[in-house]
Formats: structure tokens, sequence, C-alpha cells
């Protein structure tokens, strides 16, 4: 066991740097707080080590830990929970996989936004989440949080969503953009299919006009009052709703 008491400290400072993104990716680290989020990254085999006050008792024995103060907690996270619990994680390994349904985002800022539609996803049994450019990075504590944990059992990837669609094309699975576009086709109308993808846009621009000339079709909800939804609430709609289409 290490005890660690100053701020000063080499490593509290390299802690703290993993609250910025360039630094996360530098050294493949990223932190959590709270222990339902710690319970979940053992569940994914991604902890490196556990933080906590020298008389914290936990259920994390068989990981490294470093004792810290209250103070050091509070200076190398975000949050203003006063959580007296964090673990430094490694990203998951990158593996291809065989998805069948994909979410794609379109440059999503919000990190709310980002981490409700993982933890959607997740949770209705989708394969692979796809973040374009421009999106909230899902290893910041907010969208962490947001996702409650699911980030760390579903594939959560950053790349071109214009090389996706094009792959995904090849494999003869359709792409759907949600757009307000005249000839778009009613959510409920779309055909019932076990391989597709749904590309959610930009809080304030939608989809670009690029991916949804790419895409198979776009796809409005039904709604009788207002014309549009916040990004995550259509996001779980949709996938909801598609969802229930394949489990008919």
């Amino acid at each position: 066991m290490m005890e660690i008491n100053s701020l000063q400290n080499a490593q509290v400072k390299k802690w703290t740097k993993l609250k910025q993104k360039k630094y996360r990716d530098e050294y493949g680290l990223f932190l959590i707080e709270g222990e339902h989020l710690i319970e979940e990254a053992a569940k994914a085999g991604l902890i490196e080590r556990i933080l906590c006050p020298k008389d914290r008792v936990h259920a994390f024995q068989t990981y490294p830990c470093t004792y810290v103060t209250q103070a050091i907690l509070d200076k190398i996270t975000d949050s203003v929970s006063g959580n007296d619990i964090a673990a430094v994680c490694r990203f998951p390994a990158s593996r291809p996989i065989e998805a069948k349904r994909w979410v794609l985002l379109d440059r999503v800022q919000d990190p709310g936004n980002v981490g409700t539609i993982i933890r959607t996803a997740y949770a209705f049994g989708y394969d692979a989440v796809l973040l374009s450019k421009g999106c909230a990075d899902p290893y910041s504590d907010k969208v962490i949080r947001s996702t409650q944990g699911a980030l760390f059992h579903l594939q959560v990837e950053t790349g071109s969503l214009a090389k996706k669609i094009q792959e995904l094309q090849q494999q003869q699975i359709p792409v759907y953009a949600t757009a307000l576009h005249h000839d778009s086709t009613p959510l409920s109308d779309l055909p019932k299919t076990d391989r597709f993808a749904m590309i959610f846009g930009n809080e304030g621009q939608g989809v670009s006009e690029e991916l949804i000339q790419m895409s198979t079709a776009t796809v409005f909800i039904e709604m009788e009052r207002f014309e549009s939804l916040n990004v995550s609430i259509a996001a779980g709609i949709a996938l909801y709703q598609m969802n229930r289409k394949e489990n008919r």
C-alpha cells in the first residue's frame, strides 16, 4: 500500500491532468469516482488502482490501493458530490466486432446527451456507438457519470462517420439519419430489421447534410405538438422503437 498526503506530489499532479482529454489520451488512463462506477469498471477489468482515505472500508481489496486525503480526491476529480473513493482506469482495448446494430453520433456536444445515449444504447442491447469528431469526449467525467457505467461494457469508438456509413452499406446494413426533412419516413413505418444504424445529430444543427445524403433514408419521430426533441430523448424513443421492431 502507498500513502500520499501532499497535494504537490508528482503522482497527484499526474492524476489531476487526467481531467484533460489530451492527457487521458497520452497516458491511456481516466479517473472515475464512487462505488457504483468502480464496481462496473471492475466487471469490465479496467481498474489500475484504487484511491481512498486510509480508514475507508471498501470491496475492492484485490486491486492496488493508494491511500490519499480527501483534499487530494477533491483536487483530482471534477465531481462536487464529495465521493471518498476513486479509481484510475485504463481505456478498454479496441477490438474488432461484428456489430449488427450501431448508434452514430454526429457532433453531439453536450456530455449529458452523449452519456445518456450510450447508456440507452447499452440498455436496449445495441452493439456499438461511434462518435464523430466534435462529440463530447466519452471519457470525460460528466459523460462517464451520465452513462452510469454502461460505457465500460459497450464498444464506444471515435472516428469518421462517413467511412463507417460506407462500410455498413457495403455490408447491406441500412443507415437511418434522424432529420425533419419533408421526405423523411415516420419512425413507426420503418421496416423490421435486425441489422441497421441510426444517426443522431448535433443539438442545434442536427445531422450534417453530407451524412444525410449518404444515409439509406431519413426518419422522424411523429409528434403532435413540438417539431423536435432533445437529442438524448429522441435517441431513447428511436432506439426503443427499433428494438421493438426487431423483437416482434
